[in-house]
Formats: structure tokens, sequence, C-alpha cells
């Protein structure tokens, strides 16, 4: 069985720049990555707004990806991507998934850095069909910008997360209308930059203080109604898009079965947008690094 001194689950942001600096450090380190290229959501990021402690200018997120791609090759640390980790053990060993079929390593230590997950519609209390053409705003991301797919024509958006922000900018920007977005609070989300750089910017139609309580349409969506929070009015809107922007969960499913009294042992750390989500990836760049260059007795509580 092989052997690392340490594991690190997601091959993200954070499990790129804590594998990096850990084998930077000297110590024998394995990288997992389910996606088939190291990356994660930076990937599908063609904006701009990435890396400005890092390189003193902000560049898009696949430009800074592809910059910590280098740095992991350039390091010794072992990558494995189209692998997933399905399981840790209390004997410090993993489960692995990959091409060549299930594998079991052993390990000193594990970071584990794999990212979050959207919350969906299928979270909200809609009523009315499940046609074709609803989408989480990070997946509606990933089919223009890695698959180059058009979504729709008429597009709503519910809640303001900062994706959902940048993801109406590029709507108009590629030529689609944003019907609307609608967000139940008395004020938009997300980062004040996105608001001015994307919504005001755009002049993107903004609903306040209501949300969509129904979806229409057979085969394809044909409509949304969306509610006034404070009066109770309804209307239909026309649209073939409705993309929801809900917020993001740290994906800690791997750690579930690990805690004792509630608490993780001590060769387990979470890091970046799984430990809790960040605005910057910025901060999660220096969080892993200084995570992954820790000595091992520095972990012990």
């Amino acid at each position: 069985m092989e052997l690392y001194e340490l594991l690190v689950v997601g091959g993200g942001a954070a499990g790129m720049a804590a594998a990096e600096a850990a084998a930077r450090a000297g110590r024998s380190v394995l990288l997992a990555e389910r996606e088939s290229a190291l990356g994660g959501i930076l990937r599908q990021c063609v904006h701009r707004g990435f890396g400005r402690t890092v390189f003193g200018e902000e560049v898009s997120g696949q430009a800074f990806a592809e910059y910590w791609r280098r740095r992991v090759a350039q390091s010794k640390a072992k990558v494995l991507t189209d692998t997933s980790v399905i399981s840790l053990s209390r004997d410090r060993t993993a489960l692995l998934s990959g091409p060549t079929g299930l594998r079991r390593v052993r390990f000193g230590r594990c970071i584990l850095s794999a990212g979050c997950y959207e919350r969906t519609a299928e979270s909200l209390p809609l009523a009315g069909t499940r046609p074709s053409g609803v989408y989480t705003a990070g997946t509606a991301q990933a089919l223009m910008n890695l698959g180059h797919y058009r979504i729709g024509n008429r597009i709503v958006i519910l809640g303001s997360g900062d994706v959902g922000q940048i993801m109406a900018r590029q709507f108009v920007q590629a030529g689609l209308e944003v019907v609307c977005l609608v967000e139940q609070r008395g004020a938009l989300g997300g980062l004040a930059r996105n608001r001015r750089d994307c919504i005001e910017a755009y002049r993107i139609p903004v609903r306040l203080r209501a949300t969509v309580e129904e979806i229409r349409g057979t085969g394809r969506l044909s409509g949304v109604v969306v509610r006034e929070l404070d009066t109770g009015k309804r209307e239909a809107v026309e649209c073939d898009t409705l993309v929801t922007a809900l917020g993001l969960i740290p994906d800690r499913t791997l750690c579930r079965a690990m805690k004792e009294e509630g608490r993780l042992p001590d060769w387990l750390r979470l890091c970046g947008n799984c430990d809790y989500v960040h605005d910057m990836v910025d901060s999660v760049i220096r969080e892993a690094s200084a995570l992954g260059a820790e000595k091992g007795r520095e972990w012990d509580n």
C-alpha cells in the first residue's frame, strides 16, 4: 500500500496551494482531484478579479488556476486527476476510485479541500412543473464558459450571490436578456464591487423583497411567478431560463463519519471553502499555504 505523509483531497485553489507548500517543505504529498484537471471552480471563471495580493493585479480565474497548476507541477507532489476519494478511515487510509479502478492509500495527515456545493432550487418550496431551463449559477457558468453552450434567451435570476451577479453581466454581454434579478432581502448580497460592476453598470432590473414561488412550463420553462413579500402581490413573468444563486454549502461529506464527541481527529483538517466560504481566493491561498507548510506537531491538539 502506498504511503504519503499528506493526502490532499480536492484540487481547487486551497488544495493546490496546500499540496505545493507541503511538497516544498519536503513532505511526500498525494493530491487527488475528481475532475480531469486541477483548478476547481476557477476553471470556469473567465472574469477578472483574482490574485491581486498574489500578482499585484487582478487576473481571470482561469489564469489564476493555470499559475497554481504550474507551481504544483514544479513541486514533487503526486497528482491524481479523474480520481475521487470515496472514503476516509480512522486507520488513516483512504479509498480512491480512478481510471485504473479502486486503490487504497495510507497517509499520516489529511487536508480536506473539497470546496462547496450550491444550494439548488429543490431547497425551496417551489410549486409548479419541473421543466428544463432551471440551473444553478455555477452550472450556468460552467455550461457557458467550459461547454460554450447557450443556456437560454430570457433569464430570471433568483438570489443575489456573487456568482449570480457575475453571470447576470455575462448574460448581457452574450446578448441574452436578463428579465430581472429577484432577491428576498431588502438589499443585494455579494461583494460591493460586483453590485457596482455587474448590476449597476449593466442596469440589470432588480426586484427586492420578492421571491419566485412557482415555475411554469411543459418540457421547457415558459415563465415563473414572482411574489412580493411585503404585499403578497403575484406576477407572472415570461422567461425560458431560471438561474438560482442561493448560496454555497461547504462540502464536508468525507469527514462526517470522522467526528468523535463533536471533534475531528487531529490528523484531519478542513481548508478553503470546505472550512468556510471565503469572499476572496487570495485568502484561500494564504491560509492553505500556511496549513500545508505546518510541521506535524503543529497539528497536535
